[in-house]
C-alpha cells in the first residue's frame, strides 16, 4: 500500500510540474525566472520550497535524535537572513531586471566586468550544488526503502521521480517548479501537525510528556554540551548559513528571487517567511521523541518514518511518505534549474539564444543522469562534496556583498584572489587536516582568509580596477 501511495505521490507531482507551463517556453529567460511576472503567493511557496527539502523534513528529526537541542541552530539562521535579504532583494532585482540577469554568474560578471570570475563563479556553484542535487535524490530512494524494507523498490522510485523531474522542467521551467510547490508545501504541512499529534501522544502521551522524560532519562540532550556539536559549532555553523543565505551564495535561489514581478512582493515575502520557519519545530519534536524509543546508533535519518509507521495507519503512512518525496523531487528540480543556467550562461558561452536554450536542456538531462547514477551505484562519490555545499559557496559572500554596492570599491583581482584562497583553506580543512579547525566551521575559517587576502589584495591593486560604476 505504502509503495503505491508513494509512485502515485511521484507521479502526481510530475503531472503538477507539467501542468505549471502557462505558455511555450521560448526563451531562456521565460524558462528559467518565469518571465519575472511571479505575484505574492507563487513567490511565496516558490521561495519556501527552496527551504524544506528532504534534508529539513528527514534530516532535522535526525539531528534532534543523534544531537539533541543542537539541531536548533537551524532555527535562526533563516529568519536572520530574511532581515538581510528584505533590505537587500530591491536593490538585487532591480539590478537584474535592468541588466538582464539570471544566475549568480551574471551578476558577477557584469559587476566586476570579469568574465572570469563568472566562469569561476558558475563551475563552483555547480561543483557545490551537484552533491545537493544528488542529496535529494538519494533521499526519495532512501524515504522508500525505509518504509517498504525494499532496496528495489527505492531504486524504483528514485528512477521514476528523476525522469518525472527531469521531463517537467524541460517542458515547463520555473514555473513547473512553482506549481510543484504548492502541494510539496500543503502535504508537508498536514503530515507534519499529523505526526506532531500522533506521534507524541503514541509514545509518551502527548508533546509535555516527551521532553519531561527526556530531561528524566536523557538529561545531556537538553543542552547543548561539548563534543562534535559543541557551542562553537554552533554559533559558526549558524552564521555560515545565515551569510550564505542572506548573501544568496547558493546558486539556485537566485532564479526563484529574479521571478519576482516586483520588488514589494519580495519584500512581504521576506518579512513573513520567518514565521513559517517555525514550522522546522515539528520534525524536530518528532526527533526528540525518537530518543525514548528509537535504539541508540540508528540510522538518524529514518526516524521520523520509523515512528510514523509505529504510531500511524499504514495509509496515513502514505500520506507521510508522500510528503517525504515531494521534499526531495521539488527542491531537485530547483537545483537542476539553477545548474543548468549556470552552464548555459556562464560556462559554455554561445552567442545564439536558441543554441544556448539546447545547451541548458542538455545539461539538465546530464546533471540529474549523473546524479541518478551516482546515487544507485556510487552514493558515496560524492557525499565528501557535499561537505563542501554551504561551507564553500558561503566563500561567494563577499564578492556578493560588494556588488550589491552601488559603487563596487575594488576590482575583479582582489576578489579572485580572495575566493581562490577562501576555497583552498576549506578544501584544506575539509580533506586534508580535518582537526586542524576543532568545532569551528571550516566554511567561516575559509570566510575569514577570504576576506584578509581580498583586502591585502585591493590595497596593492592598481587603483584603475577599482570603482566600477553600478547599474
Amino acid at each position: 500500500m505504502i509503495l503505491a501511495f508513494t509512485l502515485a505521490g511521484i507521479v502526481l507531482i510530475g503531472v503538477l510540474g507539467f501542468i505549471g507551463r502557462r505558455k511555450p517556453v521560448a526563451d531562456l529567460a521565460e524558462w528559467t525566472v518565469g518571465g519575472r511576472r511571479f505575484g505574492a503567493v507563487t513567490m511565496w511557496f516558490l521561495q519556501a520550497g527552496e527551504v524544506f527539502t528532504t534534508f529539513t523534513f528527514l534530516g532535522m528529526a535526525g539531528l534532534a535524535f543523534s544531537g539533541g537541542v543542537a539541531a536548533m541552530y537551524a532555527l535562526p539562521y533563516v529568519p536572520i537572513a530574511y532581515v538581510v535579504l528584505f533590505f537587500l532583494a530591491k536593490r538585487l532585482w532591480t539590478m537584474g531586471k535592468e541588466r538582464g540577469y539570471l544566475t549568480q554568474g551574471d551578476f558577477l560578471e557584469d559587476r566586476y566586468r570579469s568574465r572570469a570570475l563568472g566562469t569561476l563563479s558558475a563551475v563552483l556553484g555547480v561543483v557545490f550544488v551537484l552533491p545537493y542535487l544528488q542529496l535529494q535524490i538519494t533521499g526519495l530512494g532512501l524515504i522508500v526503502r525505509l518504509v517498504t524494507g525494499d532496496t528495489a523498490s527505492g531504486t524504483l522510485s528514485m528512477v521514476t521521480g528523476s525522469v518525472l523531474v527531469v521531463a517537467f522542467v524541460l517542458w515547463a521551467g520555473l514555473r513547473g517548479v512553482a506549481a510543484t510547490s504548492y502541494f510539496k508545501d500543503g502535504i508537508m504541512l498536514v503530515a507534519l501537525v499529523v505526526l506532531i499529534i500522533a506521534v507524541p501522544t503514541h509514545f509518551a502521551g502527548g508533546i509535555p510528556a516527551v521532553f519531561h522524560r527526556i530531561e528524566q532519562l536523557h538529561p545531556e540532550k537538553l543542552v547543548v554540551h561539548s563534543g562534535a556539536n559543541d557551542h562553537v559549532w554552533f554559533v559558526t555553523s549558524m552564521l555560515v548559513s545565515a551569510i550564505g543565505v542572506g548573501l544568496m551564495t547558493l546558486p539556485h535561489s537566485w532564479p526563484a528571487l529574479m521571478s519576482a514581478r516586483d520588488p514589494k512582493v519580495l519584500r512581504r515575502n521576506y518579512a513573513w517567511m520567518p514565521v513559517y520557519e517555525l514550522s522546522l519545530l515539528l520534525p524536530m519534536v518528532i526527533g526528540f521523541a525518537a530518543i525514548l524509543v528509537v535504539p541508540k546508533g540508528s540510522d538518524p535519518n529514518g526516524v521520523l518514518l520509523t515512528l510514523s509507521k509505529d504510531a500511524l495507519p499504514g495509509w496515513v503512512t502514505g500520506i507521510v511518505v508522500v510528503a517525504a518525496t515531494a521534499t526531495a523531487m521539488v527542491p531537485a528540480a530547483g537545483i537542476l534549474i539553477g545548474i543548468s543556467s549556470l552552464v548555459a550562461r556562464n560556462i559554455v558561452r554561445v552567442r545564439s539564444g536558441r543554441r544556448q536554450f539546447w545547451i541548458n536542456h542538455g545539461t539538465v538531462v546530464l546533471a540529474c543522469t549523473l546524479a541518478l547514477v551516482l546515487g544507485i551505484f556510487r552514493p558515496d562519490l560524492l557525499a565528501n562534496l557535499l561537505l563542501l555545499t554551504y561551507s564553500g559557496s558561503v566563500q561567494l559572500a563577499p564578492a556578493n556583498l560588494l556588488g550589491f554596492l552601488r559603487r563596487v570599491p575594488v576590482g575583479k583581482g582582489p576578489v579572485l584572489a580572495g575566493l581562490v584562497a577562501g576555497e583552498l583553506v576549506v578544501i584544506w580543512l575539509t580533506f586534508v587536516d580535518t582537526q586542524l579547525a576543532g568545532t569551528v566551521n571550516v566554511g567561516l575559517v575559509g570566510l575569514g582568509v577570504n576576506v584578509v587576502v581580498l583586502a591585502l589584495a585591493a590595497v596593492v591593486a592598481p587603483r584603475r580596477t577599482a570603482l566600477v560604476e553600478a547599474a
